[in-house]
């Protein structure tokens, strides 16, 4: 099947079968990710489209975000691949930081960026997930598609049914994301799909000082070396 001129593929991963040893991957990935990311500083996780191209609004907006979070003496996660993900690791390693790259294997090969200075390598989504989840004090939500909303209402979800202790989520781009919480705070509130106080798990910025504000006011709030614990 083709779409835009490209060969579909797909990767078929199938749990019906019996091939047991699939267990032992999953276990293998998520021991690699508690051994390495267990001894990092506290770290903000950013998410955005891996489509943004250097030069872009987008682009220059996260690496000036990761540089900052970074020169504040915090680490900065992102999923390891192009876009924004790439500015973030950059920003990062220019600062100094521990810059981190959770890449995932993709159908058409999600290549790692060259910035994250800390890599992992995953097959499984949910796995990379738990690790974006366990080890991040902050989500920071630049423009991006479906994989950016997938992480962002991973986290607000587990917010508020409570499997993880709140931390910041942080939308950048007031105009890019107004669509969205209009839309949240109009049909699904006034739908009853969610309660008002559900609102105030999302922060909305414009700038990197923004970002750096609701980071350090969690942690001063909080006193916190760890915001999700993940029973």
């Amino acid at each position: 099947m083709k779409r835009n001129g490209i060969e579909e593929q797909y990767v078929i991963d199938d749990f019906t079968s019996k091939d047991t040893w699939r267990i032992f991957r999953i276990m293998s990935e998520f021991v690699e990710g508690f051994e390495m990311l267990g001894k990092i500083p506290p770290a903000v996780a950013m998410f955005g489209s891996a489509r943004v191209l250097p030069g872009s609004v987008a682009y220059e907006k996260a690496e000036a975000i990761a540089q900052l979070l970074g020169a504040s003496g915090y680490s900065v996660i992102t999923g390891g691949g192009p876009g924004v993900m790439e500015a973030a690791n950059k920003g990062a390693a220019e600062a100094g930081a521990v810059s981190i790259g959770l890449n995932i294997e993709l159908p058409l090969e999600q290549k790692p960026n060259i910035y994250a200075n800390k890599l992992l390598n995953f097959r499984y989504f949910f796995v990379r997930k738990v690790m974006f989840v366990k080890y991040s004090i902050a989500f920071v939500i630049l423009p991006g598609g479906f994989g950016t909303l997938d992480e962002l209402f991973e986290a607000i979800t587990l917010i508020q049914t409570r499997k993880i202790k709140p931390f910041p989520v942080i939308l950048v781009g007031r105009d890019y994301w107004k669509g969205l919480l209009d839309w949240i705070g109009d049909t699904l509130l006034r739908e009853k799909m969610i309660a008002v106080e559900d609102l105030d798990i999302l922060k909305t910025v414009d700038t990197p000082e923004e970002v750096l504000h609701w980071v350090q006011d969690y942690r001063t709030r909080e006193g916190a070396h760890s915001a999700s614990t993940i029973p």
